[in-house]
């Protein structure tokens, strides 16, 4: 099998595994985060398990197109919008993380599997398809640009909220208020969807669409987990407030 053929395969297998991720999820929410719980096997720390898992998508990426493309004006937009949001998610972020969690490394290693193979088809995209510098005015282009650089500020805007909540030590967990807490319980997620639509859309791709799928199959399941946990949590919490999309869902 060539390269193109593993493309198409992995296209097709992604988007027909993604529906069974997202029901199975509504069972069984990934134990990382406040859902660590015994019974996964052996943990590793979690700055070191966010690192290991993030970090694929930036380097495996960042040499598909440094080596294997022949990058021009739109190309290297594409590059730097990629790495503007996984260099940071690999090499910064894990270190803001509370360094006495840990997670499974099963988990780990599930992620770095779709992580992999993600970036596999984010990279294999550019090595099958160009873009004019006129790419760069077309309407996919602005319209998802837009959604991306939105989803982008959703999401740092409310991960700072999330970190201001900690301080030295303290271990426990606190209910997040201003910004998008206003409406939603998770609107990092909902951040991260926006930002990945924009992808799909600016670079109309198979990729984007199959990393959309999954960012939704994965996040949807765990922003209803993540909702009813601050129910149950804290007697007080905002009823107002919905999982996900404002006012909706």
């Amino acid at each position: 099998m060539n390269l193109p053929d593993l493309y198409d395969v992995l296209v097709l297998a992604m988007l027909v595994l993604a529906p069974v991720v997202f029901v199975v999820l509504f069972y069984i929410s990934a134990p990382y985060g406040r859902f660590t719980r015994a019974g996964w096997g052996p943990t590793l720390n979690n700055r070191v398990g966010w690192f290991v898992m993030e970090a694929p998508v930036s380097l495996v990426v960042a040499f598909i197109m440094l080596f294997l493309v022949e990058l021009n004006t739109v190309t290297w937009v594409f590059f730097f919008m990629w790495q503007l949001h996984y260099f940071h998610r690999a090499f910064i972020y894990p270190f803001s993380l509370r360094a006495s969690r840990s997670m499974p490394i099963v988990i780990a290693l599930m992620a770095i599997l779709f992580n992999s193979i993600n970036a596999y088809l984010i990279g294999f995209h550019f090595v099958l398809n160009s873009y004019e510098f006129e790419w760069l005015t077309s309407p996919f282009f602005i319209l998802g640009s837009i959604l991306y650089g939105t989803g982008y500020v959703v999401t740092k805007r409310s991960d700072t909220i999330l970190r201001s909540l900690r301080t030295p030590g303290d271990k426990s967990y606190k209910v997040p208020h201003g910004f998008l807490y206003r409406y939603v319980s998770c609107p990092n997620y909902l951040g991260e969807i926006i930002q990945w639509a924009g992808w799909a859309i600016l670079t109309w791709s198979m990729a984007g669409l199959v990393f959309l799928v999954w960012t939704i199959a994965n996040l949807a399941p765990r922003a209803i987990a993540h909702h009813k946990w601050y129910g149950e949590t804290f007697p007080d919490y905002p009823s107002e407030r919905k999982a996900l999309l404002p006012f909706i869902f």
